[in-house]
């Protein structure tokens, strides 16, 4: 086999917490969580793009007045506290309501 022909296998650890976060089983570190009212780390403020792990509990979405499903998102920080919202707590994606450039228009 020629080196460098295939790409570089990601290691064990990086899918093994790629894969938690969809685990039908919710990992014990979730069973110490507390729930945050805002979208962020209640101990130290840190986002969940800061965690070093998730996992989402889609087993048992809630329904919303308006026929919406919600989930929660269980967080590890990296101050080492766990916490965990509802996804419909969520702020909006600074991706999600942005205009499109005229090059974007080729790919649609």
């Amino acid at each position: 086999m020629t080196e460098g022909v295939f790409p570089e296998q990601p290691s064990t650890l990086a899918i093994n917490l790629n894969m938690e976060a969809f685990a039908p089983i919710p990992p014990e570190w979730t069973e110490k969580a507390v729930h945050a009212h805002h979208f962020s780390c209640p101990r130290c403020n840190s986002t969940p793009l800061e965690a070093k792990r998730v996992w989402i509990n889609r087993r048992s979405p809630v329904y919303t007045e308006d026929h919406r499903r919600k989930w929660q998102e269980f967080y590890s920080c990296q101050c080492d506290f766990v916490w965990w919202a509802w996804s419909s707590d969520r702020p909006p994606s600074e991706l999600g309501d942005r205009p499109l450039d005229n090059d974007d228009n080729d790919y649609l």
